[in-house]
């Protein structure tokens, strides 16, 4: 949507020809690749560009995607389910170099001295499992989102979550570790999670803390049930099957293992 802005403002302003206007325009909303469409119009249509869904791609396909969203304008891309072997691949392939995770990241939605692939950021995350080009999105919501698990063998799931939603302009806050073996645990934060617009509750086993933080916030609660447990857990679908019968009121479930699901619901919520 901005680029449309930018675009009809230099046309206004006599910055540019309405030849190149309709150039412009006649794009097809998407580029055909041999094995992808990259869908360009994504973020006119829902808010957020294309996200690149890493497993089950190779180094180089999801290198040759990167490359066509970056010719398209798009500064900040997500990468999400890459190990850190096709990472390391990956990075190679673009050009790319590490940055330091803290230092300052660009604003897709401003003015950026990015010139092209090569000195673009890139940041890998092995515990979430996911790759960042460009840096995240400015955050643009007074609100938080609150990312909550009830153990530690969850975090994987909720570093997958929390990554998106800084990914997309969010400030969130962690609590981990803090199920309902040991309540008070939970109970230690309850001022963040009472004070949060949105919470992704990620539990496995038999899921109850999803629940249990139902009961307790008044804001929606984005559960996200994970593959972890013993046999009859049945790799996730215990905690699935308890979350989605849930009687607190308040609770929407999604996919197992889904932490960028439920991260990229819980950023429409908080920018709404």
């Amino acid at each position: 949507m901005n680029d449309i802005k930018d675009l009809l403002e230099r046309y206004k302003t006599g910055q540019c020809s309405e030849d190149e206007v309709l150039s412009f325009l006649r794009k097809e909303p998407f580029v055909e690749m041999d094995f992808a469409k990259l869908d360009t119009h994504r973020k006119l249509r829902q808010g957020a560009h294309e996200v690149i869904y890493g497993a089950g791609k190779t180094s180089e396909q999801i290198a040759a995607i990167a490359k066509a969203m970056l010719e398209n304008g798009q500064r900040n891309i997500l990468i999400t389910r890459i190990d850190s072997d096709k990472s390391y691949e990956l990075k190679g392939l673009l050009g790319l170099s590490d940055v330091p995770v803290e230092k300052d990241m660009k604003d897709s939605d401003s003015d950026s001295t990015m010139t092209g692939v090569l000195e673009t950021e890139y940041i890998y995350f092995e515990d979430a499992r996911l790759a960042i080009i460009g840096g995240n999105l400015s955050v643009d919501s007074e609100g938080y989102i609150a990312v909550i698990t009830a153990g530690t063998s969850d975090i994987p799931v909720a570093e997958e979550a929390a990554r998106t939603a800084e990914f997309l302009g969010n400030r969130v806050v962690r609590i981990y570790d803090a199920g309902v073996a040991g309540l008070h645990r939970l109970l230690a934060h309850i001022d963040e999670i009472m004070g949060a617009r949105v919470i992704i509750a990620i539990a496995g086993m038999e899921g109850a803390l999803a629940s249990v933080v139902g009961g307790l916030a008044s804001c929606p609660v984005i559960a996200v049930p994970t593959s972890v447990g013993y046999g009859a857990s049945f790799e996730g679908l215990s905690a699935l099957l308890s979350m989605l019968n849930s009687c607190a009121s308040g609770v929407s479930v999604v996919n197992i293992d889904n932490g960028f699901g439920a991260a990229y619901q819980a950023s429409m919520i908080n920018h709404m």
